[in-house]
């Protein structure tokens, strides 16, 4: 800490400037993962406790009621609105085979379901690529201004250049602190939501497979 607290006293605006880059990547992330960590549980406690509740029910107005007070995140009741909603009159979304129609809807409702899961993914792909270069940059700048400043002063030695040096890397390793927990909580919440997703496939297909069996 006195290293990094020394680096911002001695530093200009530039320098600071890619701090505070650095402090506001790193907060985003970190309340994104608890946010997404916190979402991604629930999702998957909605999806395991509302399916064996759907499956259980007397009838598909009792499995949609059920759903839809045990769905918190919205992962099942998309779907079976989607499956049981009529397409409006008079439009190419109303023509066509009635399991066509069926299909096409589930698909629909699964990928905006899917694509609020991946909600925040892009953000934290983005920190992790981009945090160590910015740390990086934030080296090379604070070691091009300390080099400035000794040679200025006219007094070229190791030891004034060492301590401004060592305080300048300090950046690199913040760059490094930001990037790897958003890196690992990139590809975990990718895994969950994958396992999401496959849940979410296979509860659209045993639906559309209910409801045409049910209208025939």
């Amino acid at each position: 800490m006195g290293g990094f607290l020394q680096f911002w006293t001695q530093s200009d605006g530039v320098g600071r400037l890619v701090a505070l880059l650095l402090l506001a990547m790193s907060v985003s992330a970190w309340v994104l993962i608890f946010w997404k960590g916190w979402q991604l549980r629930r999702a998957r406690l909605d999806l395991a406790q509302g399916m064996s509740a759907f499956w259980n029910s007397a009838s598909l107005a009792d499995g949609h009621s059920t759903v839809s007070r045990l769905d918190r995140e919205g992962v099942l009741v998309p779907l079976l609105q989607a499956a049981t909603e009529t397409p409006a009159a008079q439009t190419l979304a109303a023509q066509g085979h009635k399991e066509s129609q069926l299909t096409r809807q589930l698909r629909d409702a699964l990928h905006r379901v899917v694509q609020r899961l991946q909600y925040g993914q892009v953000l934290l792909a983005s920190v992790g690529s981009t945090a160590p270069f910015v740390g990086l940059f934030g080296t090379v700048w604070g070691i091009y201004h300390a080099l400035q400043s000794i040679s200025a002063a006219g007094n070229l030695t190791i030891d004034r250049v060492a301590g401004p040096v060592g305080e300048a890397l300090i950046m690199t390793a913040a760059g490094l602190a930001v990037a790897i927990p958003a890196v690992l909580a990139y590809n975990v919440f990718g895994k969950l939501i994958g396992a999401c997703e496959a849940e979410l496939e296979g509860f659209a297909h045993d639906l559309r497979e209910f409801l045409d069996s049910a209208a025939s």
